[in-house]
């Protein structure tokens, strides 16, 4: 793979910003350069822009170098980035496989990048031949949800090793979810494609949605590419320290997840016996797809008693469906008895 034939020309030929804490990389006591307010309180100077401490951190939990890795505001940043710097406006696509992420599609239409989407196959894995046959060498982008949002299953490895082979393009895995599956991360195949991309997020697992923290892993000269058109300080201080004070000690999310995914056995043993429950699909992410009688009555019902799902009706593949995150013990106990009040309201009605 020619990196440079897939990244659009004025990037290869812009200078970035070069901040001042980018050009003094040593140690000094009085710092004068930046313009920032000398009074210290603990957040008067800018951030580290290469966020080197949380990267280290990082790396040693995910066995990977320095250099592998980027960091974004949110999995969105680096999404926003990739189609800005592979996808000329007017020339260039991406490709989308639906029902998926909307973040994807919402980044293209920003951009002016059109979309093409390949639907998932009634299993919701990807349909191979006909992503293959769709690209061209104006098909930058292949995104790819593992496991999926909203249909909560894993991608086929295999799946993903073949278009990582056999795309022309570069191949982004977003594993938002894959602290809650068993199927190994695609970080592991990054020594193998120069051209696949790998997002994770701090939103899920880690419990740090409010944070807005997302990781990128690529080879160096991608991760090149994300620093070069990135704002000079797109992770802010308070947002890196919080990171670091979770990843000191992993055990608090471990715990977290292992709770979710015991939480997750039992929702589906408590909902699968309602009669207008119709079918709950298999998860491997912290929320399950379960299609029924009506969902638009559903979610009505529901909100009335202060409890919000997400109607899916509206998305392919997905009809007569809502998600439901796994909430704590609690949460998923209130939800049980208001989907049961339901389906006695449901059942006196009929009769």
């Amino acid at each position: 793979m020619n990196l440079n034939q897939l990244v659009r020309p004025n990037i290869l030929r812009m200078v970035p910003y070069s901040s001042a804490r980018s050009e003094f990389k040593g140690q000094a006591d009085i710092f004068l350069d930046a313009n920032e307010n000398p009074f210290e309180n603990g957040l008067n100077r800018y951030p580290d822009p290469l966020q080197k401490a949380l990267k280290h951190r990082i790396c040693e939990i995910k066995h990977l170098p320095a250099d592998q890795v980027f960091l974004g505001n949110g999995s969105d940043e680096a999404i926003d980035l990739l189609v800005r710097i592979f996808c000329e406006p007017g020339q260039d696509h991406i490709l989308t496989l639906p029902p998926t992420y909307g973040m994807y599609q919402v980044s293209a239409d920003i951009a002016g990048v059109e979309v093409r989407e390949i639907p998932l196959l009634p299993d919701f894995q990807p349909n191979v031949p006909a992503v293959l046959q769709a690209a061209d060498i104006h098909s930058k982008l292949l995104f790819i949800c593992s496991p999926n949002n909203p249909t909560g299953n894993d991608i086929r490895p295999e799946a993903i090793r073949r278009l990582a082979q056999h795309f022309p393009g570069i191949v982004v895995v977003d594993e938002a979810y894959i602290d809650f599956s068993d199927q190994p991360s695609a970080t592991a195949l990054l020594p193998e494609f120069p051209n696949l991309v790998v997002l994770q997020t701090f939103s899920k697992a880690w419990g740090m949605a409010g944070i807005r923290l997302g990781m990128a892993f690529a080879t160096p000269a991608i991760i090149d590419l994300f620093n070069k058109v990135k704002a000079p300080y797109n992770i802010n201080q308070l947002t890196q320290e919080k990171a670091l004070d979770a990843l000191r000690d992993t055990s608090a999310k471990d715990t977290m997840v292992q709770t979710i995914l015991e939480e997750r056995k039992q929702l589906i043993a408590a909902l699968q016996p309602l009669p207008f429950v119709q079918h709950i699909f298999p998860s491997h992410a912290n929320f399950l797809l379960v299609r029924v009688q009506d969902p638009h009555a559903l979610y009505r019902f529901l909100v009335e008693r202060g409890i919000i799902i997400r109607n899916r009706h509206n998305v392919l593949l997905c009809e007569g469906s809502v998600r439901i995150t796994v909430g704590t013990p609690a949460e998923n106990q209130a939800l049980v008895q208001a989907m049961t009040d339901f389906s006695s309201a449901v059942s006196s009605l009929s009769v």
